[in-house]
């Protein structure tokens, strides 16, 4: 068993918020002197089809509390999805179907694996908490908070101000994600800084039904490869964890120098003092050391090693610079023309066609000279045009 300071030590690294360290200190001696588990719950809307390394920060530390030996309860927002998570948002986010929530769901539940245990996980669909009521349920469970206290939401009072509209069913949001804190019997909530105001109606509806408030512990919501915005498919800046391994170590070749001590901490099990030393070396050798730790977490050491050579073959011999945009495009042949015109490295058609004449264009360092031609899209590549514009053209997520 490990000491209560030592779980301490170990659940509190990347943390942002705890709310406290005293009640989850008491709630650990509780547990150890009790002989029982902690029940940890994590909650997660399947609103598309791929979990990317932005989604794993919370899950690893659900993962963490896991080898603590303590209960893991995963919920899939079944419910929740349908209604849209407005934590964040500017805008009322569409409705999705029931049918596209389960098939999402299914695909992020095999997804987990490559993080959680999934033999020791309790999955919990939220729609079994919320099929059953009666419409006088629901509004006794609106009747626990006031519409002052959703205004204090930052995106609530900002888009309230800001004369966007705020629908209704919106409000319903935080008080489900509260109310599944009661129906699992929850000791500590996990999530995103962008859930901090979500996992305190966690905490005041336990406490109204006369229990022990949930601990609540965020993570923080990690830039995606341009290093600007958080990582997401919609700002295709994401790493796919299903994704190819050549795929994820070019993507993490790309990321800014300034984002690398970020991805350590959170997407790597390496010590603190180990990571200091890597990145105290070259910059170039400690971003091939971070794409070998994560393709050999969500791959294997081998698949790792592998994908680092390719991205030597074809990258750093052929002198095309760690960082560059990215360009994603469906997987299969497209013309040259058309995508060097795409990715912005010509206003026309006609312009991309007298680069390639006058030689100015390779692909993966194979010149182009035929403006007809098209390119083979199967994975990461390089297109160059001119001396000093690249351009990562990629068909992953």
């Amino acid at each position: 068993m490990h000491s209560v300071e030592e779980q301490i030590a170990r659940l509190e690294r990347t943390v942002v918020d705890l709310i406290d360290r005293r009640e989850l200190r008491e709630r650990l001696e509780a547990a150890h002197r009790d002989g029982r588990k902690l029940r940890v719950k994590l909650g997660m809307d399947p609103t598309g089809y791929h979990i990317h390394l932005g989604h794993t920060v919370v899950l690893r530390k659900l993962r963490a509390f896991q080898d603590l030996g303590h209960q893991a309860v995963l919920i899939i927002g079944d419910a929740t999805a349908m209604i849209g998570d407005p934590s964040g948002r500017d805008k009322t986010r569409p409705v999705l179907t029931r049918e596209a929530v389960e098939e999402y769901a299914q695909g992020w539940l095999e997804q987990v694996r490559k993080v959680l245990d999934v033999d020791a996980l309790e999955v919990r669909r939220n729609s079994e908490f919320y099929e059953g009521m009666s419409f006088p349920d629901v509004v006794r469970l609106c009747g626990r908070m006031t519409v002052a206290q959703m205004l204090e939401r930052n995106d609530f009072s900002e888009r309230y101000r800001g004369g966007n509209p705020i629908s209704l069913h919106e409000f319903l949001y935080p008080l489900m994600q509260g109310w599944d804190s009661v129906c699992v019997d929850a000791d500590v909530e996990l999530g995103g800084t962008d859930q901090l105001f979500n996992l305190h109606v966690g905490r005041a509806f336990q406490e109204a039904e006369g229990r022990t408030p949930q601990i609540v512990m965020t993570t923080p919501i990690v830039e995606g490869t341009d290093g600007v915005q958080k990582m997401s498919k919609s700002y295709d800046n994401a790493i796919g964890i299903d994704e190819p391994a050549d795929e994820i170590f070019g993507k993490l070749m790309s990321i800014p120098d300034t984002m690398m001590e970020k991805y350590f901490v959170h997407f790597t099990s390496l010590p603190d003092d180990e990571i200091a030393t890597i990145l105290g070396g070259h910059p170039r050798d400690a971003k091939m050391r971070l794409g070998v730790e994560i393709v050999s977490w969500l791959h294997d050491s081998s698949a790792a090693e592998a994908a680092k050579a390719r991205f030597i073959e074809v990258f750093a011999k052929r002198n095309v610079p760690d960082e560059m945009p990215s360009h994603r495009v469906d997987p299969g042949p497209v013309g040259i023309r058309e995508l060097i015109r795409t990715v912005g490295f010509a206003k026309s058609g006609g312009e991309a066609k007298r680069l390639i004449q006058q030689g100015a264009v390779t692909w993966d360092g194979d010149k182009i000279s035929d403006p007809d031609a098209s390119v083979d899209v199967t994975g990461s590549h390089v297109l160059k045009v001119g001396k000093r514009r690249f351009c990562r053209v990629h068909c992953g997520e």
